[in-house]
């Protein structure tokens, strides 16, 4: 029997908690409004850390919130009063990256649980000890590892080891990043990070200021620091068999039809690796991680080095197969009929996908559809409105409504 590893999911806002949670995650990790590496990704305020953790600890689940700066002097000054609300409110662990936050949280804090974030380039056992020893309850491993040494890992420690099996790759070492801060003035150490790795970039000589030469045979240039996205389902049971105590999926700054997706397509090869003893990889689960934005697929360093075609060189775009149109927030089993928030426009005689936390997807035609006033609609056009309409099966509340789209190409 295989041990239980447990299912990390990004929570950038409350609404994106409220999905990762409904869609099967364990646990879910958030930044607060200082201190995280995400200053654009819909950050908590301390109420809504309480609330998070009020919500997550309601269903038997656990919030980690980050705080992995690389903080200077003045970064210091609030920062241990926000360990001790962390603490206060019963968050169960913080991630960290700097020794002397680590430090502090103990100091402060010291019944508050500390993970200790990739950002601090775990790429080896006797690092991942002595963290161990200093008192981490957790080491979030480097994604520069690959399978064989994460089970050299393993086998010399014995903290909970966390692994990032899913999300956007950065070409910087463990997400360390210079060029941000060299090119921007945005520190991506501090969460300001301006994705410089996914610029298109060519070649100067130093005596010829302005002659740009591009660094392949393409008039467009070439992106050679833009990495294809993780994605490790395909070979889950190997990553559960390494010895790994959390998956992570990352994406804070993601959509909410992006961590609900994701989530449940790892949550239902999880379940199925777990308790299947002829645990084989199902071709929906791969067909859910198409259908949200991405870019393609890699396996990382999970198998040894990288290599070019680890790389995406025509492009920074995001492709994905389908368009999350609406928002089921309520449903009558007598009438049939959702009320459900709009995302983007619908109109009758479109075929939609009903994505559900639980149950099983089912497709339908827009057929009927009234607005809050009861009058019958063609279309609905208008941001986040709300819209009732006949479904042909019951629905779960939270449940994704989209509707298919040939390969979009969405630029950052």
């Amino acid at each position: 029997m295989r041990k239980k590893p447990e299912l990390l999911a990004p929570a950038g806002t409350m609404e994106k908690l409220q999905m990762a949670l409904a869609y099967g995650a364990d646990a879910a990790y958030l930044g607060g409004a200082q201190f995280g590496l995400r200053a654009f990704g819909g950050n908590f305020t301390n109420e809504e850390i309480r609330a998070a953790v009020n919500l997550a600890h309601g269903v038997g689940k656990k919030i980690y919130v980050t705080v992995n700066v690389f903080p200077h002097n003045d970064d210091l000054v609030s920062l241990p009063d926000y360990l001790r609300f962390l603490a206060d409110v019963e968050v169960d662990a913080v991630l960290v990256a700097d020794l002397g936050v680590f430090m502090l949280a103990r100091e402060v804090a010291p019944q508050l649980p500390v993970h200790i974030s990739t950002q601090a380039n775990n790429v080896n056992w006797r690092t991942v000890r002595a963290w161990q020893e200093l008192g981490a309850e957790r080491v979030v491993l480097a994604r520069e590892l690959s399978r064989e040494e994460i089970r050299e890992i393993r086998r010399h420690t014995d903290v909970e080891l966390e692994l990032f099996v899913h999300g956007a790759m950065c070409i910087s070492y463990s997400g360390r990043c210079l060029l941000s801060s060299y090119f921007t003035g945005r520190d991506a150490n501090r969460g300001g990070c301006a994705q410089s790795c996914r610029w298109k970039y060519a070649l100067v000589e130093e005596s010829r200021p302005g002659e740009c030469y591009s660094i392949e045979e393409d008039a467009r240039g070439t992106y050679i620091m833009n990495s294809k996205d993780l994605c490790l389902l395909p070979y889950l049971d190997e990553v559960v068999d390494s010895g790994i105590d959390s998956l992570k999926i990352e994406g804070r700054m993601k959509s909410v039809h992006y961590v609900a997706s994701v989530v449940k397509a790892y949550r239902m090869a999880l379940d199925a690796c777990l308790t299947d003893t002829s645990y084989k990889v199902r071709e929906e689960w791969l067909t859910e991680l198409e259908k949200v934005s991405h870019r393609s697929y890699t396996t990382g360093f999970f198998f040894g080095k990288t290599t070019e075609a680890d790389q995406i060189y025509g492009s920074s775009s995001y492709e994905q197969t389908s368009d999350f149109v609406g928002l089921v927030r309520a449903y009558d089993e007598k009438t049939k009929i959702a009320a459900v928030e709009q995302r983007n426009n619908m109109k009758l005689g479109q075929e939609i996908e009903i994505f559900q936390p639980v149950g099983a997807s089912f497709r339908q035609k827009l057929a009927e559809m009234w607005d809050t006033e009861g009058q019958e609609i063609a279309a609905a056009p208008h941001p986040q409105q709300i819209i009732r309409m006949r479904m042909a099966q019951p629905v779960e509340v939270n449940s994704i409504l989209r509707r298919d789209v040939p390969i979009k190409k969405e630029e950052q």
